[in-house]
């Protein structure tokens, strides 16, 4: 993708007064509100596409959306997804976090997209072949989860070793993983963080190198920093995280990072302090948060 290409143009300007015009109209009667506003969306959507066509001809545009997230549209293209202001002027790629609902909005729609993320982990852990049957896809997220199934060495263990303890699955590209961490130390609890491949390759070749660490713990906060270890060549750590990745989507684990209490299974998705940590690693076992 080259952002070198982009230049302001008059035609996604235009796009900015159809909508000052579809707002103006919307303060006279919301009766034209609903007329005008959905023909000044198309319009800013088709703008954007032109614009995009001639800044990025090279770069695929497989998908626009200029009304979730506006003024910002989401741009598909390939596996990938970034986004760019109505305008055509401003793009960036990147995660969106919702912080009403905590979770990581970019990440779920990745998987949305590529369900092969979790899919060919959870297949190969399964011994199916085909991965993209209606079965293989994410299940519905559950509160509660059973984590005996998953296997012992899956996981790095780090912090307080006699607090209450709480499973992670996380990403090591994650920034909300990243910034979690820091709330987990000030929280006092044990984790027992597993990873899961949500953003692709670079994700799993980083998981693998922690998992085949020898300092796992150490590892784990160098790949957070940016310096994650390679996989030792005699140490193959495939199978345990496609077992965390198959747990993942069979529990519909859409994002990063969920936070599981290892009592008794409640389930916490996404980003949170150390105070509610705290009190979720505290709470007694059976109790919802």
């Amino acid at each position: 993708m080259n952002f070198n290409e982009f230049q302001p143009g008059l035609k996604a300007r235009f796009a900015h007064l159809s909508l000052a015009a579809a707002s103006a109209a919307a303060l006279l009667t919301s009766g034209v509100a609903v007329v005008t506003a959905m023909p000044a969306q198309a319009a800013i959507a088709r703008d954007v596409a032109l614009a995009l066509k001639l800044r990025l001809p090279k770069t695929p545009i497989d998908a626009l959306d200029c009304t979730t997230f506006a003024p910002w549209c989401e741009v598909v293209s390939g596996e990938s997804l970034f986004y760019i202001d109505e305008a055509a002027r401003y793009l960036f790629v990147g995660r969106l976090y919702d912080l009403e609902e905590r979770r990581d909005v970019t990440a779920a729609r990745l998987l949305e997209l590529n369900p092969d993320l979790l899919v060919a982990g959870a297949a190969r852990a399964a011994g199916h072949a085909e991965t993209h049957s209606p079965e293989a896809r994410t299940a519905q997220a559950k509160t509660r989860v059973d984590l005996s199934v998953l296997p012992e060495d899956g996981g790095v263990l780090w912090g307080n070793r006699r607090g209450p303890r709480l499973v992670v699955f996380s990403d090591f590209q994650c920034g909300y993983c990243q910034r979690l961490t820091g709330e987990l130390k000030q929280a006092g609890v044990l984790v027992e963080e597993r990873p899961i491949s949500i953003f692709g390759a670079a994700s799993r070749r980083m998981s693998e190198g922690v998992l085949c660490a020898k300092d796992k713990a150490k590892a784990l906060h160098a790949a957070y920093a940016g310096r994650a270890p390679s996989a030792q060549a005699d140490c193959d750590a495939g199978e345990v995280l496609d077992a965390n990745e198959a747990f993942a989507r069979a529990n519909g684990f859409a994002g990063t990072p969920v936070i599981v209490r290892a009592s008794d299974g409640a389930v916490l998705h996404g980003y949170r302090d150390a105070a509610t940590l705290r009190e979720f690693a505290g709470a007694k076992p059976g109790t919802d948060q």
